[in-house]
Parts: structure tokens; sequence; C-alpha cells
């Protein structure tokens, strides 16, 4: 079944959710369920299957609402990294948001709705401005990690979010909290790479954390310092912004190209 199709409505939820749930089952492997504790990951109701697994089943599966939503109440580790590939994030609301955040107990499932699912929805940055705020490790991750996100994912949003987001950045990096400060970190990153004017801001604020008296802030400034100032990255920036300068002359070209039409053909009459 093709991603864009819909199953049969004569199927019941219920039996499609046993369905997935029975197909995540025979995708098991002891070895995938052995390696979440080597990545750091504790998860309830874990089967073992991985990522790659998960994203080729979610294919045939295909974007369905109501099953992700039944999926996510399986509170299965696979049936909810399943969610972020089923949902529609046209219909994500903001109370699910909320509900579903809440709900992360592990850096896989909350970075994967952010990466996945949670960057395409229409008022992701006004939970970003209020995820930041709250405590739980989880929910202040989510902040950060969507901002990541959508720092990599958003090609036509402008600096000015971004810049707001440093300065949320700015204010998250004392927590010392290791899921929260690696996700801070990741943000400050991603929002550097976008283009020249981000990575000089970016650049700016991780030389001013990595002097801090703070040792989270160091820690974050150093980390962000090291990637955004190495010659891969100013590599990939100059390129960007050699690239832009292009697109935008071709653009002026364009625009300018039927005047000098029309005034060749005064000249002529």
């Amino acid at each position: 079944m093709r991603q864009t199709e819909k199953r049969p409505k004569s199927v019941p939820i219920a039996k499609q959710v046993q369905l997935a749930l029975a197909a995540l089952e025979a995708l098991s492997t002891q070895r995938d369920l052995e390696n979440l504790a080597r990545f750091g990951i504790t998860a309830k109701g874990a089967l073992g299957v991985s990522m790659a697994k998960i994203q080729k089943l979610a294919k045939t599966l295909g974007r369905d609402h109501e099953l992700a939503c039944a999926l996510w109440e399986t509170e299965c580790y696979e049936a909810r990294l399943l969610t972020a590939y089923v949902a529609e994030p046209a219909r994500v609301t903001p109370a699910q948001m909320d509900r579903w955040c809440k709900d992360f107990d592990n850096w896989a499932v909350c970075d994967t709705l952010c990466f996945h699912l949670f960057d395409r929805v229409p008022h992701a940055w006004g939970k970003i401005r209020k995820y930041c705020k709250l405590r739980p490790e989880f929910v202040k991750r989510t902040a950060f990690a969507l901002m990541a996100s959508i720092a990599g994912h958003d090609k036509h949003a402008g600096d000015d979010v971004f810049l707001e987001g440093l300065s949320l950045i700015e204010r998250a990096a004392d927590d010392e909290r290791n899921f929260v400060k690696k996700a801070v970190s990741w943000a400050l990153r991603r929002i550097g790479r976008r283009n020249r004017t981000l990575h000089r801001a970016s650049v700016e604020l991780a030389a001013r954390l990595a002097t801090s008296s703070d040792s989270t802030e160091r820690w974050i400034g150093r980390d962000a310092h090291k990637e955004l100032t190495s010659a891969l990255v100013e590599r990939a920036i100059r390129a960007k912004a050699a690239g832009e300068k292009t697109l935008a002359s071709t653009k002026r070209t364009a625009k300018g190209a039927p005047k000098r039409k029309a005034v060749a053909r005064a000249s002529s009459g």
C-alpha cells in the first residue's frame, strides 16, 4: 500500500492497531532490544525493532491520524515511534502536542516526533516558546529538539525567528540535565549552519557561553563553537552565501530584463 493511500474504512481502528503491533513484534530482534540500553534509551513496552524497519512499516501504513492516535495510546515504545510517521501534521492540535509531550520518557521518542512530525505543524514555534519555560526534562528537551529540527528542515523561515531562538538558547544554557543541555547545543549548532548571518550570531553566542563561569554554559559554548568554527562548516557557510548571492543576482536580472527589452523596442521605433 502506497503512503498516500488509505486503508479500507471497514477495518476498525482497534483491528488496525492489532495488526500494526503484530507487524512490529514480527520485526523485533533481541539484538535491537539490547541496543536500547547501549543508546541510553529506557522505554517501557519495548519490543526491539530498528528505526529502519519502523520507517519501512510506516510506508505501508500511510498517513492516518486516527490510527496514529490509537498507536500512541498503546504505550508501546515502537508504536509511539511509528506515530511520528503515521500522524497527519495538519491534524496535530496544540492540545495533542501537549499530551504527547507529557508522555515523553526518553530522548528517542522525543526527537523522532520532533524531527518527523512536530516540526511540520503550523504552531511549532508557539510550543517552543512554551516548552522552554517548563521544568520536566523531556518537555524542555522538546523545545530545543524541535528548534533544531526546524532549523534543519524549514528552508523558508526568516532569520528573525531563529535570532529569537538564540535568545531562548542563552536563557536555557545553564540547565545541567543531560538531555536538556545536549538539545540546547544541538539547536545552537543547527541554527548556526543556516546562513552567514545566523552563523555569525551563533558563533558569538557560543564564544560568550564558552567563557561563562557556569560549567554547563561552558560545555554548550565549547561544543557549539568547535563545530561552528570548523573548516567544514565555514566552507559550507561560504558556499551558501555564494549561492544566495548568485540567486539574488539572477532574480534581479530576470526582473530587469523586460524593462531593457521595452527600451530596445522604443529605441528601434
